[in-house]
């Protein structure tokens, strides 16, 4: 136990004091100092956290494998890792997630804490750098511009596990209601208008459909972070690092993560570009911008519940005014949209980060992780949300359903292969000048047999569930009654 309230440590702008009980050093200090922006440490995220000290230990193992680095510094940074990893001192990575540097300040409190980690299990003081150095030995063979960009994808990937498990949770509670509401018949609508029937159930399993495939397009973009320019170090050409480290490096942080990481082709390339990032951005985007048009549909489909669609009723979750008693507000729903449209903005952030980079290096990695992580966090809580306290829930108002589609002239549809546009145009406009009905207008006219209107307008053939086997010949207008 320090008995010291402070120590004293150097870097190359001169000597400062350091909290005695601090595991982060001279560097994370003045970070701290420079980037108090956000009031976010980078600890928020705990997978880029993890993720970091995984790069650390895979680093150490394999200098210890090229003989780079001794097997006793070696092990004690490898076991003080290893604790980052099993979730001990998150709170210690505390510089601002939004930081000049290209990351360096992250880099760094990393290697001062997992140092201290390994000084104090040595039995050393903190801050003992001659016996074992943040930059000589924790990042031995690494600089910021290969190991903060291999972190920050291994920290998305692991981020989107869980995201992606609560999007096909998602989308199996639609398909769920899809079934529930799989004979209940409804009006389409396009363009906000009535048009040709369809079931509740049809349009909930379109909303698991539609999600169903952007599981599939965000693990395909997701794939693309995969590679990796470990032993790049400072732009790509491998400086300072042994011949055979960047495969090293490479296999111990597979195994650490469980990802298969490969390395880059071109080195060079690689630490120069980030449009990994930016695809992988647009893949998030497009889920939330979707998700955010099926709540938009949900509020719809809910509004009233008296003088609006009020065709299915949404779990109510609080009161919704201060001043109208009574009234409850479709809140789940309208929380996603918000998620949505931050995430849209922050894939616009990502975008213009990566094109800010110049020449050798990308400046604004730090923004581009920021903005990943938290639009991944935020979607998948908003999912859960969604889920729980709103789809779950939902319940169809049949019998308001039955009666719009009853009076509903977008029916005729259905029989325009037997009695033509134009007759069905006409007919459809008497209907709703008289408030009669499609099917005895029709019979009236003398187009078609009650039992064949009927047989056409069976739900089953409204909703497409039947497909229409035989039809009579057209009739012209001409010879309409």
């Amino acid at each position: 136990m320090e008995s010291a309230k402070t120590r004293i440590e150097s870097d190359s702008l001169g000597a400062r004091d350091i909290p005695a009980h601090a595991y982060w050093g001279i560097h994370t200090l003045r970070a701290r100092e420079n980037f108090d922006i956000t009031k976010r440490p980078i600890s928020v995220y705990p997978e880029l956290v993890t993720a970091l000290a995984m790069v650390k230990q895979a680093a150490a193992r394999a200098n210890r494998d090229l003989g780079v680095l001794s097997e006793k510094k070696a092990d004690l940074i490898d076991q003080a890792a290893q604790r980052v990893i099993d979730g001990e001192f998150h709170e210690e990575f505390c510089v601002g997630v939004i930081q000049g540097g290209a990351g360096t300040s992250t880099n760094m409190n990393a290697n001062e804490v997992i140092t201290n980690i390994a000084l104090e299990m040595a039995g050393r003081e903190k801050g003992d750098y001659d016996f074992l150095s943040p930059n000589d030995h924790t990042n031995r063979s690494q600089s910021t511009n290969d190991v903060y960009p291999t972190a920050v994808k291994i920290a998305i990937l692991l981020a989107h596990v869980a995201a992606l498990e609560e999007l096909d949770a998602l989308r199996k509670a639609f398909a769920q209601k899809g079934n529930e509401f799989h004979d209940i018949l409804k009006v389409g609508r396009t363009q906000l208008q009535d048009a040709v029937p369809m079931t509740l159930g049809q349009e909930f399993r379109g909303f698991a459909s539609s999600l169903g495939a952007d599981w599939y397009r965000q693990t395909e973009n997701s794939n693309l972070l995969l590679e990796i320019n470990m032993g790049a170090t400072a732009i790509g050409t491998g400086i300072t690092v042994h011949r055979g480290y960047a495969e090293a490096v490479r296999a111990h942080l597979a195994a650490i993560s469980g990802l298969p990481l490969r390395t880059a082709p071109d080195l060079i390339e690689a630490t120069s570009d980030t449009g990994s990032f930016m695809s992988f951005s647009g893949s998030i985007k497009r889920t939330a911008i979707k998700l955010s048009k099926i709540c938009n549909d949900l509020r719809l489909l809910s509004s009233g519940p008296q003088a609006g669609f009020g065709e299915i009723n949404l779990p109510a979750r609080q009161a919704g005014s201060s001043i109208m008693p009574g009234k409850v507000n479709p809140v789940i729903p309208e929380v996603v949209n918000q998620v949505a449209f931050s995430i849209a903005g922050a894939d616009t952030t990502v975008t213009m980060a990566v094109e800010a980079g110049q020449l050798q290096l990308n400046a604004f990695e730090p923004v581009i992780a920021h903005s990943l992580l938290q639009s991944i966090v935020w979607l998948r809580q908003a999912m859960i949300m969604l889920r729980e306290h709103c789809v779950l829930g939902i319940t169809a108002n049949t019998e308001r359903l039955g009666a719009m589609v009853g009076a509903s002239v977008g029916v005729i549809t259905a029989l325009t292969p037997f009695i033509g546009y134009s007759s069905a145009a006409a007919l459809a406009k008497t209907a709703l000048l008289t408030n009669k009905s499609v099917a005895d207008l029709v019979v009236d006219a003398g187009l078609m047999e009650r039992h064949e209107v009927e047989k056409q307008l069976r739900p089953e053939r409204l909703s497409g569930l039947e497909p229409i086997t035989t039809a009579v010949s057209v009739i012209a207008p001409e010879d309409l009654p």
